[in-house]
Order: C-alpha cells, then sequence, then structure tokens
C-alpha cells in the first residue's frame, strides 16, 4: 500500500480531504502499525482522500508535556505547527486518543488551530455516510465484544457513543464493564507512564483492568487506543485467557467485518 505523503500532494498542486496524524505508536510499535494499516485501508477502500505527512511528521509532545518537560513539548509542538501550517493543513484525523487531545486542545494556544477528529468519530461519520458497509453475519456474530474507555477520548474529551456505535455496526453483543464511559478505569500507561517504571503498590492498573474485561464474559475487548492496547493485551495475559481473549482496535473489527474488503 502506498499513501501518499502532504509532500507529494503539494508538489502537484493538490490538497487532500484529510491528514491521517499516525503518531509514533501508530508509526514504529509493530502492534499499533497493523491499527495504522486498518484505519489506511478503511479510509483507501471508501474513497476519502487522505496523506501522512512521513518523515515530516515528529511527535506532538504529549508525554514530554505529561512528565514535565514544557520545554521539549514547546519545541516539539512548533516544529510540527510550523510543518502543517505550510501545507495549509485543515483537517486531521488520528488513532491515537493522546495525540488528538494534544492536537485539538493544546495547539491552539500555540498557533496550531485545526478541525481534528479522532477515528472512532470519523468512521462513526463513514458509516452515517453510507460509505462503509458490513458484512451480514459477518465475523462476529453471535460473539460478545467489551468497550474500553480510553482516558484521553473519554474523560478529557467527553467522546463515549460515537465508539459504541461503531461497534453496533458489528453483528455481535457488546457488553459493558462495571467501570465504564465516565466512571471507566485508566489501563495505567496515560500521563507518561507508559514509559517509566511502575510504582509500588499490591495491584498493577492494567492486570486489574484486564480481570474486569475478562469477567464479561467477551471474546473480544475492543480498544481506540494504542497505549491501551499494549496495556489491556498485557492484562489478559495476566488472567492467562490470551488465547480465548483478544485486544483489537476498533479499526480492525471494522476492517475485518466490511463489505468491500
Amino acid at each position: 500500500m502506498h499513501i501518499k505523503t502532504m509532500a507529494e500532494y503539494a508538489a502537484s498542486g493538490e490538497t487532500p480531504e484529510v491528514l491521517f496524524w499516525v503518531g509514533c505508536a501508530g508509526s514504529f510499535d509493530q502492534r499499533a502499525q497493523k491499527i495504522t494499516k486498518a484505519f489506511a485501508t478503511i479510509l483507501e477502500k471508501v474513497g476519502v482522500q487522505f496523506a501522512v505527512l512521513g518523515k515530516e511528521e515528529s511527535c506532538t509532545g504529549d508525554p514530554a508535556r505529561r512528565a514535565g518537560n514544557e520545554f521539549i513539548f514547546q519545541m516539539m509542538a512548533q516544529n510540527n505547527i510550523q510543518v502543517l501550517n505550510m501545507y495549509g493543513v485543515q483537517k486531521i484525523v488520528t488513532a491515537c486518543p493522546h495525540c488528538f487531545n494534544t492536537l485539538k486542545n493544546e495547539y491552539p494556544a500555540l498557533g496550531g488551530n485545526y478541525d481534528v477528529v479522532h477515528h472512532t468519530t470519523f468512521l462513526q461519520s463513514l458509516i452515517d455516510e453510507g460509505k462503509i458497509k458490513m458484512k451480514e453475519g459477518g465475523a462476529f456474530k453471535g460473539k460478545k465484544i467489551t468497550y474500553h474507555d480510553s482516558c484521553y477520548l473519554g474523560r478529557a474529551n467527553n467522546i463515549y457513543e460515537a465508539p459504541r456505535k461503531v461497534l453496533e455496526t458489528l453483528d455481535a453483543e457488546l457488553v459493558e464493564m462495571k467501570r465504564c464511559r465516565s466512571n471507566g478505569l485508566c489501563c495505567g500507561a496515560g500521563g507518561a507512564q507508559m514509559f517509566k517504571e511502575e510504582e509500588k503498590g499490591n495491584t498493577r492498573i492494567n492486570a486489574e483492568r484486564g480481570r474486569e474485561a475478562v469477567a464479561t464474559g467477551a471474546s473480544i475487548i475492543a480498544s481506540n487506543c494504542p497505549f491501551c492496547m499494549t496495556m489491556l493485551t498485557d492484562g489478559v495475559k495476566e488472567t492467562g485467557k490470551e488465547e480465548e481473549v483478544k485486544v483489537l482496535d476498533i479499526a480492525e473489527l471494522i476492517v475485518a467485518g466490511m463489505d468491500t474488503v
């Protein structure tokens, strides 16, 4: 699959409909790369004209700011804003809630004003417009799926319905964990915790969340964040149920159930 970059579009005097902000995890983490490919496949199949920044994309600076290094955050953000504004980017879609939150809520103060959409919301709009059609009695017929609310999409940005509406298009039963929506439990990776040693305690947060997810009886845990993906996968392993319970991003579920793929 060849995805055109903003530089390639600019060279031909064209402007894509949307910029797909891949993010660090989606670019370099082998598991998250599958999410990137799944979402890009969907965009390609439904005919959305999109581009990536490629080597011109750098980290949004979210982990640096959460860890307390404001100088590094400002430097990264200003470099990204300069690139985005140079290309005249207006609409950005990303599969990472951390990137979404930073681009949407923190870049405007530094001169970066864009229409930023999380990929679950974008998928919902494509479904509503009839661009994504699902197979009848598809791969998930009769299965139970539970959905994990990521902190930066849920509590930080109040987006709870879009991911669930996307999951409702699958021929499966959606079962909620006891702690969900605004009362959801963090996976344990936010606030730059993903990149530091865990502190002393009795229980790992991701192990606790993994047990809650497995207890629903679901065979699939739907995620919307590459950080949550890593933490939940490890949490399920702690229960010894990794063969029976799979953690998949919503984009991966949709691409597997699409009628056009």
